[in-house]
């Protein structure tokens, strides 16, 4: 019995070990973000904006975003937070989603821009040939998880 019993233990120790790593590797390996002036200049240009917001439907403790966001031509910039995680893609969606659910059905349909790689402020290049103006929505999309972060409306 005493066997099992440390077998457990240690089995939801390493458990927590390895979900605590996964939550923090991201914050340690994260870039330096975009200073408030390269946002702003960022900002500047865009023809667009929207915002993140905590209370999404599809946000929660671990997968959120807030701030401003500015949409442009040439780059999408976020004078804001999201929180940490792995994995972090730029989509824009044809129509507002709030939910996982709602993204996956949406997600054909997208235009991925890019790679977030940082949790305080963003500035993210839009490749060539995505139109900005075709879609209404900013989404942040963690790939590895398939999980929902956060969602802005911008037209």
């Amino acid at each position: 019995m005493k066997a099992l019993a440390l077998v457990v233990s240690h089995a939801i120790a390493a458990a927590i070990g390895f979900a605590a790593g996964i939550y923090v590797l991201p914050i340690l390996t994260a870039p330096r973000s975009p200073s408030a002036a390269e946002v702003q200049a960022a900002a500047g240009t865009a023809e667009f904006r929207g915002e993140f917001r905590r209370d999404l439907r599809g946000s929660d403790l671990l997968h959120w975003g807030e701030g401003a966001v500015s949409v442009g031509k040439r780059s999408i910039a976020l004078a804001g937070k999201l929180a940490p995680g792995p994995d972090y893609k730029l989509y824009l969606a044809p129509q507002f989603v709030d939910t996982r659910e709602a993204f996956l059905a949406a997600k054909a349909r997208s235009a991925r821009v890019g790679d977030v790689k940082t949790f305080e402020n963003f500035v993210v290049p839009v490749p060539e040939g995505v139109d900005v103006s075709q879609y209404d929505t900013v989404v942040v999309w963690c790939e590895a998880f398939s999980m929902f972060i956060s969602a802005a409306k911008y037209r």
